[in-house]
């Protein structure tokens, strides 16, 4: 019961507060330091002319002009040069990563190779025979 107090009470403080104020125009803050204090501090909005003006300067379906188009033109292709150049970096590192890789995998492979061989090999036979041998 006693928070609905405090709620109705600040509610009102509120209402009565905003009724007090209500003949403020704006919180505009001057910057010119020699204004009249008695001036009203001027206004925040624009017309709706001026700000249809100020937001349409050219509407949707009118052609851009040359410089804008130019600009826009070289914005893309240098965009896509920068990923071209960024994708044929990562191929490049990939490239050079999996030939490393396949050399490393290619002579652990080979000295695997060489140690079966010499651990297998008893000597009886020829280490790589050219001839097929009688079973």
């Amino acid at each position: 019961m006693a928070w609905t107090r405090v709620l109705l009470l600040s509610l009102l403080a509120g209402v009565l507060l905003l009724s007090l104020f209500r003949e403020t125009q704006g919180a505009a803050v001057r910057d010119d330091k020699d204004a009249k204090p008695n001036e009203s501090p001027g206004r925040v909005f624009m017309e709706a002319s001026d700000a249809s003006h100020f937001l349409k300067r050219r509407s949707r379906r009118s052609p851009k002009s040359y410089a804008e188009m130019m600009a826009e033109y070289r914005v893309i292709r240098d965009t896509s040069e920068r990923r071209r150049e960024s994708q044929e970096e990562q191929r490049t590192e990939f490239e050079n990563y999996a030939e490393e890789d396949r050399t490393e995998q290619r002579e652990r492979t080979q000295e695997t190779n060489e140690q079966y061989r010499e651990y297998y090999y008893d000597g009886m036979y020829p280490r790589y025979p050219h001839h097929r041998h009688p079973n």
